[in-house]
């Protein structure tokens, strides 16, 4: 066993503030009591500490984003600057994700209490299966243009989105407010539905594009830069029910895109030649 050294400071600082928001995300979150009763429609949940989680789960992403480029950056990236990032992705991408999800959904909570906790599980394994898959195959070579299954970030941020969106619809002024009852409880129910259904893509081989290096690296064209602002302006304006929307696009992109091609290619087989 060869012993570390040196190990540079700025990059792993930036991961452990990744691993300190997934574990922070978790203490907020497990502050919001287990319901003992159902929760009527109509009642309006205090979220707030729901909605704090998801944010620490998307500042866990900048952080998560930062570290590695820094490390490229100066030139220090290191096999134990990857396996601190992987092992912090686990709590903050797989764990809290997780936890959060139950904590969200109080009427599912209430009436598939165990249900709801081995779906957490699954999707915490799943996230450390898809890590642990993506530290072996990849290697310093590779542009990290397209992903093989569904990102862990992306699918925390899936999760943590519904967050945001309970605690918007919750809030007494909310803008759907005559219809935030029927959303909250169908939202509800969906849910546990949908972090199995993500669980199973971070573990797929269904490919994804690295939106981030697609959209920012190289040069781009002024109408590219134009719509990103405008993008990101849209996002910032209407963010409880944005964010959600845009990364759950993201998530059925890749299965919709693979289904499409897989119908195509077989549609051109089954062609005849003339």
């Amino acid at each position: 066993m060869r012993p570390i050294r040196t190990i540079s400071v700025f990059p792993t600082l930036l991961t452990l503030g990744n691993l300190a928001c997934g574990f922070f995300a978790i203490v907020v979150a497990s502050r919001v009591d287990k319901p003992i009763k159902p929760i009527p429609a109509d009642i309006l949940l205090d979220s707030t500490n729901v909605m704090i989680s998801g944010w620490l789960i998307f500042l866990a992403m900048i952080f998560d984003g930062l570290d590695g480029y820094v490390a490229r950056l100066s030139n220090t990236a290191s096999d134990f600057g990857a396996q601190l990032d992987s092992l912090s992705d686990v709590v903050t991408f797989g764990v809290a994700p997780g936890f959060l999800l139950v904590k969200m959904c109080p009427q599912a909570t209430y009436l598939h209490n165990h249900a709801m906790w081995v779906i957490a599980a699954v999707y915490a394994a799943c996230a450390a299966l898809r890590l642990a898959r993506f530290n072996v195959e990849t290697g310093d070579e590779d542009e990290h243009l397209q992903f093989s299954g569904l990102p862990s970030p992306a699918a925390a941020a899936a999760i943590a989105g519904f967050a945001i969106m309970f605690f918007t619809l919750r809030n007494a002024d909310a803008p759907l407010k005559d219809f935030r009852g029927v959303i909250d409880t169908v939202l509800q129910s969906i849910l546990p539905y949908f972090g199995i259904f993500v669980a199973l893509l971070m573990v797929s081989r269904i490919p994804y594009p690295h939106v981030a290096n697609q959209i920012f690296r190289g040069q781009k064209t002024f109408a590219h830069v134009v719509a990103v602002v405008f993008a990101l302006m849209t996002i910032m304006l209407i963010r409880g029910y944005s964010i959600p929307i845009i990364f759950s696009a993201f998530v059925f992109y890749g299965p919709t895109r693979f289904a499409w091609q897989k119908w195509m290619n077989r549609k051109e087989k089954e062609e005849p030649m003339f």
